[in-house]
């Protein structure tokens, strides 16, 4: 008889596949930021309208990023907008505690507007302000919740906006209510000082998006736009007919259409 044979070898078990850093389809939304994410003049003049909001909105005309990630049902259930109108970067850090009340998957950042549209240039956020309070949002919301995921909106071109809203005798007569100032203020006026004071909130709205992208590079759970929305070129189709700045329902659509591609993209644009 012969010697015991050889045990057949053993079958390695295949390792675990990591969990990705980013989940293409969280469970739940909750939004943060200013007047654009409460769909502002979306639908009335001078109020908000949240129906619209292209994070959280229901409107079937504007297909939310809440809609398209967990579909109607599950974004009236599992999507929370604490954004609020006229907010600048300062109210971030307080709007982020309320959202992590919620064990958000995914949290929607769009804010930095408001702190170019103030009453002059000298009166913007400083970028070092806008900075901290950005490093401190992320920092309370990671402590609160590590696990969570940042999609972060770049600042609109407000330039752009103001070349666009200009041919609007209406949309010029809102401006005068008190609509960013420090870029539509004396709409048609095309002098020198002017040109600088225009030019020197854009350059602030830039330095904006720089700081955004950067802090959101940081954080291995963020998602930058990759400036998206400031380079999308909003026309008077995508702005609210009542004031020709803040998008109208089809410019909430166009936002959400940029945030539904970043956040299920296979890799984070650049």
């Amino acid at each position: 008889m012969g010697g015991d044979s050889a045990a057949p070898p053993e079958k390695a078990k295949p390792s675990p596949k990591p969990t990705p850093l980013w989940d293409r389809s969280p469970g739940s939304v909750a939004a943060v930021g200013d007047s654009i994410t409460r769909g502002f003049d979306a639908c009335d003049v001078l109020s908000d309208c949240p129906e619209a909001s292209w994070a959280t909105g229901a409107s079937p005309e504007v297909d939310s990023l809440a809609v398209r990630l967990l579909g109607r049902t599950g974004a009236a259930q599992r999507s929370w907008n604490y954004a609020v109108t006229g907010a600048r970067m300062a109210d971030l850090p307080g709007q982020m505690a309320q959202a992590v009340r919620r064990k958000p998957q995914l949290v929607t950042v769009m804010v930095g507007a408001n702190d170019a549209c103030r009453s002059t240039p000298s009166a913007m956020t400083p970028v070092s302000a806008f900075r901290a309070d950005f490093e401190d949002s992320l920092r309370s919301l990671r402590k609160a919740l590590p696990k969570a995921q940042v999609f972060v909106a770049s600042v609109p071109n407000l330039k752009r906006l103001w070349s666009e809203g200009r041919s609007s005798p209406m949309g010029k007569q809102v401006w005068k209510l008190g609509i960013c100032p420090s870029m539509l203020g004396d709409a048609d006026a095309l002098g020198s000082a002017a040109t600088l004071r225009r030019d020197t909130v854009q350059k602030r709205v830039e330095d904006y998006n720089e700081v955004l992208a950067e802090v959101c590079a940081e954080d291995k759970r963020c998602r930058h736009d990759g400036g998206a929305v400031y380079d999308y070129r909003f026309g008077t189709t995508q702005l609210s007919r009542w004031d020709y700045f803040h998008p109208s329902v089809n410019g909430q659509a166009r936002l959400a259409e940029i945030a539904y591609r970043t956040v299920t993209a296979k890799r984070p644009l650049t």
